[in-house]
């Protein structure tokens, strides 16, 4: 049987990326050697960026009720001293919802998997473990995978017309392509320990980042009673080297816990140096490891999920020209290293440099986190923009587009929604008084959802000079108007018969 997309792996990328092609009518099957999710707490930290994906994915509310919104980020040293304390000011971002939020990825592996369940576009096999792929000879299918029943020892094989490869840092689908991981940075290794106690430890609602040269550390409660320390080990250390009870004492005060992790890590700043060939892709851990210092390890793999979701749909129903997937790697390979670059020069920052540098990065922090502004920026989730591509086309003095739009509340005649609800899948047309008639061309071209930035404030003061904005299915800008040629950026997307085209914002 042939498959229209098969997606190796059902972590969070994978299964994000299985949903959000199911909701465009594609039809995937996903493949994990695991019956079940992995059980082990891993990634725990998303932004309110990455909560709006779930919330396409349709489990952003349950992701809420279940997480946990953090405060800021707190230096200390190595007494615990507070050196510098970034605070939240405002609990929900630009993206409408909390910026800092904790949850367990088996916790979250769950929602998903909940959410895979009510879509019959998705089919989910466990234990089934991938050995070898091929691109078969007579070229109808894209790829051909070589399966293993875990439990029977089974093979079979599985033809698919698009591969997603989401399987991790240990990627096959990577081997598959040939490509190799460039270093950014040596790697570097840390004990993680997860434990559960129940006692409520005297902490803050916030990130511990420890600036101590001889032990560098990170320390956040990821639950009611979930708390997560990330210890970085020295040369030649071993994780059974370290004396646990003494490690944690400042925190737990000698409180009974229980153990559910203590593993050695190796924080690693990588990329891959291809992610495609053909409709083979890499997505995830499989494309890009990045240390956790800013937390954004799963959040750059949703962000390829999301990037790539739509452009496969418009390919493959469409019939989109095949170059719109060549903006993929083009828009997301730049975007990601810059993240990786970010976390590696703050992990630098707040851990790297011997005795003395730490001193002097001390009092430099203390002094910088008195500046008005810099504990905004600090604590403030900022993605970068997305590059000039094809699909992301600026004019001058344009400061919008490759940037994500926000995400308000709007007054319908249905109520009050949140703006992704409004657009669903589709494109969008955000603009301030008439539409000009390149602005509405675009919107009819691209069966775009039109939204009138008087009926809100925020809208209309993001737009700033700029008359309309289009959106993409990834709330990324594509372009704004007035322009001139504005029409040329669309060649690569189809042209849509049906138009709907509302003058106010409307369900």
């Amino acid at each position: 049987m042939t498959h229209q997309v098969l997606v190796t792996g059902a972590g969070p990328v994978g299964l994000t990326a299985a949903i959000l092609l199911a909701q465009q009518g594609v039809s995937t099957l996903v493949l994990e050697r695991h019956h079940d999710s992995y059980p082990l707490p891993r990634a725990l930290h998303t932004d309110d960026e990455i909560v709006r994906i779930l919330q396409q994915a349709g489990i952003a509310e349950e992701y809420q009720r279940r997480s946990r919104a953090a405060s800021g980020l707190r230096l200390v040293d190595g007494s615990l001293k507070t050196v510098a304390e970034f605070r939240r000011d405002r609990l929900v971002g630009t993206h409408g919802w909390p910026e800092a939020n904790l949850l367990d990825q088996p916790e979250l592996e769950r929602l998903l998997r909940e959410a895979v369940a009510g879509h019959p576009e998705i089919e989910l096999r466990g234990g089934q473990e991938v050995e070898r792929f091929e691109f078969p000879a007579d070229g109808r299918t894209a790829v051909r995978a070589r399966v293993r029943d875990v439990d029977t020892g089974e093979a079979s094989h599985i033809d698919a017309h698009v591969l997603l490869g989401c399987d991790g840092a240990n990627s096959l689908t990577r081997t598959f392509l040939g490509a190799g991981m460039r270093d950014l940075r040596p790697g570097e290794r840390w004990l993680v320990i997860d434990v559960v106690c129940e006692k409520q430890l005297d902490v803050w609602n916030g990130v511990y980042q420890i600036c101590d040269p001889h032990r560098a550390g990170t320390f956040m409660q990821a639950g009611e009673t979930r708390y997560r320390w990330e210890f970085q080990l020295r040369e030649g250390e071993t994780p059974d080297d370290v004396d646990l009870e003494s490690l944690l004492w400042p925190w737990t005060h000698g409180a009974p816990f229980e153990l559910i992790r203590r593993a050695e890590y190796v924080f690693r700043a990588q990329v891959a140096d291809r992610w495609r060939k053909g409709r083979v892709f890499l997505l995830g851990d499989a494309a890009h490891l990045t240390p956790p210092f800013i937390g954004q390890g799963m959040g750059s793999g949703l962000r390829d999920a999301m990037n790539l979701a739509w452009k496969l749909a418009l390919v493959l129903n469409e019939g989109a020209d095949e170059r719109l997937l060549d903006t993929y790697e083009r828009e997301r390979k730049p975007h990601v290293t810059r993240m990786i670059r970010n976390a590696v020069a703050v992990g630098w920052a707040m851990t790297g440099s011997t005795a003395f540098g730490a001193a002097l990065r001390r009092r430099a922090i203390t002094s910088a986190s008195k500046l008005p502004g810099f504990s905004e920026r600090v604590v403030h989730s900022s993605s970068p923009r997305v590059g000039r591509s094809p699909l992301v086309r600026r004019r001058p003095g344009d400061g919008l587009t490759g940037t994500s739009c926000p995400q308000p509340w709007i007054s319908t005649p249905a109520g009050r929604k949140r703006l992704d609800d409004l657009l669903g899948t589709a494109f969008g047309v955000v603009h301030r008084g008439e539409l000009d008639a390149e602005a509405a061309l675009a919107a009819r071209r691209l069966d775009a959802v039109v939204v009138d930035a008087r009926d809100c404030a925020e809208l209309l003061d993001w737009l700033g000079t700029a008359r309309a904005a289009v959106i993409r299915p990834d709330r990324i800008v594509a372009t704004t108007y007035p322009r001139r040629n504005s029409s040329a950026w669309l060649e690569l997307l189809p042209s849509r018969r049906t138009q709907r085209v509302d003058a106010r914002a409307a369900p």
